[in-house]
């Protein structure tokens, strides 16, 4: 969860403990850790975070510095004695032979042999299997039958000339997990904290600096955690790469499991019916598809249809009969166009594979989380301060699964009476998920409780004003709650306000407007210059033709005033400067492209090409090749899908457009002095503050 280098940016023993850190030591002795210490003792060990943290939750819960020092190194030795590395499983194997009895920690699955009539464990690291099982320790642990579950395990070696006879004995299994907690103590230890210190250490349990995130970024990364806390809770997340929307489903819990979209099954994830055995959904609080989105995938019709009806109804039928379960349904996938693109051309579902893009199936989902609203991932967004062991948090959600808080709101808001039954469920669910996180004492004011309200109702409204686009049979509704005062308080969603002139394109009325008012009547002005963008054509008007040349210290130059006006109505643009290479050239391209995004309407997409030389050594090649793919993304991000090719003989730079025109650069970006004002200096605001080198430009149109 620790970016690689950050220990040596923060030595250990330089960490002052925050007031919210001594506190939560003070309140949760024993169950909390500070979270950089994952890094620290992982190594190269392929181990979840729920593992390693549970071993640090045995030795090293403390704030006292000598006692986590040695802490760390007991867990260091113990994942170095009896952690099973795949390269070192042969070594681990002589180990036993030898010692007669060994502990190790691997993963561990366990197999029903029906001509036998026994169980069968196999060791995924180790390489082992057809290891008996005791029943009574498969019945303690189910889990073993599904997925695997990680373990410490004493195992033994015991040669028989009966080739037949496995020589391996299992001896003990421990699973990794926590035995027992006190919830009573959590809820008392909750009163003690204010509403953003809770949320502040719930952003450090699961890895985050609470300093990185402002309050709806912090609950949209806590809505993650409702599918732990909430039963037979639908979810879904599509957004940018790189933001972390699997890492929770894959790392924070045992209670987890997380598969790719494309290798589920019928039988996997459900029964099977050739042995009437539980798929996924029977053992696991939570089942996330990872990788969900592709609109070409392949899908199993049959596994779309038990999955709606499981979604909707809680149960299942092969037809053998019909069987229930409690587990949430989790699907994360990324998107490859911008939020107002989607909504132009299409939906927000538009990444799905064509059986989920489906009104029936979409329906049952209770939250969409805007992806696009979460940050990409970077170092500096990481904790160092003190959170709760996985192990203990994770127990804690899944003990308040029995818990139904969906009827908080009540006697403060009431939702609107149009709001249809499947809509009130899954606001209901998202309600009181958010309530047992924040609030499990149940000591919210009216002022919270309509802050997660409101949360609740958006993410529900998400999903119903897509359908729509999708289904025009269904009914549209007006998302909002009444206080109990009589004021009516309509709900939007953020990309509702940021485009309704493409928000609403479709509809005949926006649904969440207090007087009824019809989207003609709305602002629905477009953003960031679309109006000028559209009207010109780039061909037709009269710009200048020939040779610019400017002298050095002149000011008043800006990239907006020398290619926009050139670039306007281009669809695909091409960039050839071979030196994007150092930081400032990165910053240059990374102001042309931003320009270019201001400029364009923003549900439009602009191809650019970026043609430059790539470093030969490796070392900074590798800088070149990270910086660039850090634009990329954030360009991907504002409608821009830059592209890098490579162009180890290219000399001159220039750029070209589909529109038409070529812009020969004479310096290329690097036009500008290089200033070292920092953040007050106008120039780092504005180019025309700033003094440039001599260089020239010509523009040239290619079509007449």
């Amino acid at each position: 969860m620790i970016a690689d280098g950050l220990d040596d940016v923060f030595p250990k023993s330089s960490i002052e403990q925050s007031p919210l850190d001594r506190k939560i030591n003070e309140y949760f002795p024993g169950a909390v850790v500070r979270k950089d210490l994952v890094n620290e003792v992982k190594g190269n060990a392929i181990v979840p975070t729920y593992v390693l943290e549970y071993l640090l939750g045995q030795f090293a819960a403390t704030d006292v510095e000598a006692g986590i020092q040695e802490g760390i190194d007991k867990v260091r030795r113990i994942l170095a004695e009896h952690y099973v590395h795949r390269n070192e499983s042969e070594l681990v194997k002589s180990r036993i032979r030898e010692k007669g009895r060994f502990r190790i920690i691997d993963k561990v699955s366990v197999t029903f042999n029906e001509k036998e009539d026994v169980y069968q464990a196999s060791f995924a690291n180790l390489g082992i299997s057809g290891v008996l099982v005791e029943p009574h320790t498969v019945l303690a642990n189910e889990k073993l039958l599904v997925s695997g579950v990680w373990c410490m395990c004493d195992l033994e070696f015991f040669h028989s000339d009966d080739t037949k006879i496995v020589p391996w004995i299992l001896g003990s299994l421990k699973p990794i997990q926590l035995s027992n907690f006190d919830f009573e103590n959590y809820i008392e230890a909750r009163a003690k904290f204010t509403t953003d210190e809770w949320i502040d250490l719930l952003i450090q349990s699961i890895g985050f600096n609470p300093e990185m995130f402002g309050r709806r970024a912090k609950l949209l990364q806590l809505i993650r955690l409702i599918p732990f806390v909430e039963r037979n809770y639908n979810l879904i997340e599509l957004g940018p790469k790189g933001t972390g929307k699997s890492h929770i489903y894959s790392e924070f819990s045992p209670h987890g499991m997380l598969i790719s979209g494309g290798e589920i099954t019928v039988p996997k994830l459900f029964v099977n019916n050739s042995n009437g055995r539980l798929g996924l959904v029977g053992y696991w609080d939570v089942v996330a598809f990872d990788e969900f989105a592709g609109k070409k995938k392949r899908t199993d019709k049959a596994l779309v249809d038990i999955m709606k009806n499981y979604m909707a109804n809680k149960s299942f039928s092969r037809g053998v009969e019909t069987l229930g379960a409690e587990a949430s349904m989790v699907f994360v996938g990324n998107t490859s166009h911008t939020v107002p693109y989607m909504l132009k051309h299409s939906d927000l579902f538009d990444e799905l594979p064509e059986s989920y893009h489906d009104s029936a199936y979409l329906d049952r989902l209770h939250f969409y989380i805007p992806g696009w609203e979460i940050d990409t991932i970077r170092g500096e967004m990481f904790s160092q301060g003190y959170g709760f062991v996985v192990d203990y948090i994770a127990e804690v959600l899944k003990s308040m699964r029995n818990l139904d808080y969906s009827d908080r709101y009540q006697k403060h808001f009431t939702l609107g009476s149009d709001i249809s039954t499947r809509d009130r469920d899954g606001i209901h669910k998202t309600f009181s998920g958010l309530m047992k996180l924040l609030y499990p004492h149940e000591q919210a004011s009216a002022e919270e409780i309509e802050e997660i309200l409101r949360f609740a109702i958006e993410g529900r409204k998400r999903v119903k004003d897509q359908i729509l686009r999708i289904d025009d049979t269904m009914t549209s509704v007006k998302f909002g709650y009444n206080s109990h005062a009589g004021q009516w308080i309509g709900v939007t969603t953020l990309e509702e306000e940021e485009y309704p002139a493409h928000y609403y394109q479709d509809r005949g009325h926006s649904g969440v407007e207090d007087d009824s008012a019809a989207p003609a009547e709305r602002d629905v002005t477009p953003r960031h210059g679309t109006a000028i963008a559209e009207s010109i054509d780039p061909l037709e008007e009269e710009l200048f033709q020939g040779q610019r040349d400017f002298a050095e210290n002149q000011r008043g130059i800006s990239y907006e005033s020398l290619f926009l006006p050139y670039l306007r109505g281009a669809r695909i643009i091409k960039i050839h400067d071979p030196y994007i290479r150092m930081s400032h050239q990165g910053r240059n391209l990374v102001e042309l492209l931003a320009a270019i995004a201001v400029e364009k309407d923003p549900a439009d997409e602009v191809e650019v090409h970026l043609f430059t030389f790539i470093e030969e050594n490796q070392i900074y090649r590798e800088k070149q090749m990270a910086m660039l793919k850090e634009i990329h993304v954030r360009a991907g991000q504002q409608g821009i899908k830059l592209t890098l090719v490579s162009d180890p003989d290219g000399h001159d730079r220039w750029i070209s457009t589909d529109t038409g025109w070529r812009i020969n650069m004479g310096r290329g970006l690097d036009i500008f002095q290089k200033s070292e004002g920092g953040w007050f200096d106008f120039g780092s605001s504005h180019h025309e503050f700033r003094q440039v080198r001599a260089f020239g430009v010509t523009y040239i149109r290619e079509i007449h």
